[in-house]
């Protein structure tokens, strides 16, 4: 069992933006998170879709201690991920909507507890935290 749950169950992440968008248009949704700095060095910040009736689309990321980002290919170019400190907050950015963009969208904390050991690749796990 991975042992931060409990740590970490005062996080909250609250999700805003419009309930629907046309073709074209741009997609801007905001996650405020509290409880946690989004600047954590420990703490990646992930946005995630659900589509009517297919499986999670596991989108991209932020990490707002360096300023990395990360995105699958499918989205590569067409949304921005971003993370604003002042604020507490991340962003998804998705451009040039379509039909088949429809879907809830997650933003998730993926808090790390990994661990490397020496000559053994011991890894622990992480959890995410998801806000609709």
């Amino acid at each position: 069992a991975w042992s931060g749950w409990g740590v970490l169950s005062q996080v909250q992440l609250v999700q805003s933006g419009p309930g629907a968008a046309k073709p074209g248009e741009t997609l801007t949704l905001t996650c405020a998170i509290s409880g946690v700095s989004i600047s954590a060095q420990n703490t990646v910040w992930h946005w995630i879709r659900h589509p009517p009736r297919k499986e999670l689309e596991w989108m991209g990321y932020v990490y707002p201690y360096n300023g990395a980002t990360g995105y699958t290919s499918s989205f590569q170019g067409r949304a921005t991920i971003s993370g604003d400190t002042s604020k507490n907050q991340v962003s998804l950015q998705l451009r040039s909507l379509t039909a088949a963009d429809t879907a809830v969208y997650y933003c998730a904390r993926e808090p790390h507890s990994d661990t490397e050991q020496s000559g053994t690749g011991t890894k622990r796990g992480s959890g995410f935290y998801a806000a609709e």
